[in-house]
């Protein structure tokens, strides 16, 4: 059986665990407690980050990016990088921009300061990290919202690793009860239908010891 290290609200496991899904393909989840440092993980990722794939061949992949590419070259019956070069541009522009801008304009300020940090060990949160997660998470929604707006999917007219990227970093902020979705409808609605998958079931089910999500966090008409 493949094995995905994970955290539970790592954005970055999150996505690895919908392509998976999406992609049919079983696996086991294990949670890496990071701050631990094991040298049975060190020696497999010496980086000590989630998420990890290991391959039933005894192959370990780290790194989402890299865990990503490697399913679709590997699995390619069910493409998520896009029909044509123009489309596959598009596809990893935007998982760069999720991945990148996004995770660190907000997620990292709300999600990683909250929960994370307690997680592996590092301290409480930092209230000026907070005040820009919150200050910054409304232009997100809105650009979110238009390309929900005037595309069938976020990347184009196919689902593609570019919604499982944004969703794995609203869906890890939407557990804390992060997201106002009051800010952008057409968001919302895209996310109501990309959480309605049956690839996204499990992740409704994630549950964290001692925090609970909101109750329409797990609605799929929210």
């Amino acid at each position: 059986m493949r094995i995905l290290h994970h955290i539970p609200l790592s954005p970055y496991s999150r996505k690895v665990r919908l392509v998976l899904n999406e992609k049919r393909l079983p696996f086991e989840l294990k949670v890496e407690k990071l701050a631990e440092r094991r040298p049975e993980y060190l020696a497999l990722n010496p980086a000590n980050t989630v998420p990890m794939l290991v391959e039933e061949n005894g192959l370990s992949i780290p790194d989402s990016a890299v865990i990503c590419e490697y399913l679709e070259e590997a699995y390619p019956d069910t493409p998520l990088l896009g029909r044509t070069l123009a489309e596959r541009v598009e596809v990893r522009r935007l998982v760069a921009w999720f991945d990148g801008k996004f995770a660190a304009e907000v997620t990292r300020n709300l999600v990683h300061e909250k929960i994370i940090k307690r997680l592996v060990g590092r301290g409480n949160p930092d209230a000026t990290a907070l005040r820009a997660g919150y200050a910054n998470i409304a232009g997100h929604l809105e650009y979110i919202g238009w390309l929900a707006e005037t595309r069938k999917w976020l990347a184009g007219p196919t689902l593609s690793l570019a919604d499982f990227a944004a969703a794995a970093q609203l869906s890890s902020l939407d557990y804390i009860g992060d997201v106002d979705w009051s800010l952008s409808p057409t968001t919302r609605d895209w996310y109501a239908k990309i959480k309605s998958r049956p690839s996204f079931r499990a992740i409704l089910n994630d549950r964290v010891i001692g925090l609970n999500p909101p109750p329409h966090y797990a609605d799929l008409d929210f």
